[in-house]
């Protein structure tokens, strides 16, 4: 199947629930209408700082703040995928949560925690997919990219795409362009990354700059579309037949 995707990328305010909740509303809204899916960044809605404000910053998937997320997608008539601090008691998960037009809700909590997440969240078990509007998708979360296995893990189930949250410091920037060229290389699939830009600073925090650099892998890892680090949405048209023609090339299918 042909479809149209975004990756909006988005500088976040951390910390601040009301106003990344809105930049989500308001990214959602302006999209143009043949969008079928709109991916958003690692910790889109909530921010991350590596101390207890993340767990009091932590929200519920089936709390009013994904509600507004599950309208927003109603509205936008588009599939999303968005980034947040999901509660868990003491230790939150970094999770991504996959919301359908017709709001249903599928998360799937990042299973290799990166640095100092490690210190104040817990540690996701399960790989996940979804039925998106791309085929079956893959859901990881930056630092996931890292790990082969689980790439071979997602190949084995047979996605046809991997959808990324990502939020990758500026100084590392060249690795997250590669290794998203290479999961979708070594899976033959689409690969979506929707970054993080602009800069974490927080009181009593390490300052971030992060990367941006949102992009479109192709099934043979060269790149589709790819932004810098402005505020804006990527938007690409992706055709299911330059799937297929490099799955045929690879002998993937007989």
């Amino acid at each position: 199947m042909n479809a149209t995707v975004a990756a909006c990328q988005t500088a976040i305010a951390d910390l601040d629930l009301p106003a990344n909740c809105r930049t989500v509303e308001s990214r959602l809204e302006s999209l143009p209408d043949r969008v079928d899916l709109a991916c958003f960044p690692e910790y889109a809605l909530t921010g991350f700082v590596p101390d207890e404000r993340a767990r009091k910053a932590a929200i519920d998937r089936d709390g009013d703040t994904m509600n507004r997320v599950r309208a927003a997608a109603s509205n936008a008539g588009c599939d999303v995928l968005v980034g947040f601090l999901e509660r868990a008691g003491s230790r939150p998960y970094n999770a991504a949560a996959y919301v359908t037009a017709e709001g249903e809700t599928t998360v799937y909590r990042k299973r290799h925690l990166w640095g100092d997440e490690a210190d104040v969240l817990r540690t996701g078990e399960e790989r996940v997919t979804v039925e998106t509007p791309l085929g079956t998708a893959g859901l990881l979360t930056c630092y996931d990219l890292n790990f082969v296995a689980d790439s071979a893990a997602l190949t084995d189930r047979g996605v046809d795409a991997l959808l990324i949250a990502g939020a990758w410091p500026a100084t590392h920037a060249a690795n997250w362009r590669l290794l998203v060229r290479a999961r979708a290389l070594d899976g033959v699939r689409w690969a979506v990354g929707a970054g993080r830009t602009g800069r974490r600073e927080v009181t009593n925090a390490p300052v971030v700059e992060y990367a941006g650099r949102s992009l479109v892998a192709r099934p043979d890892g060269g790149i589709r579309a790819e932004l810098d680090t402005a505020e804006r949405d990527l938007v690409v048209d992706l055709d299911r037949a330059v799937l297929e023609r490099q799955r045929d090339l690879v002998g993937i299918g007989d």
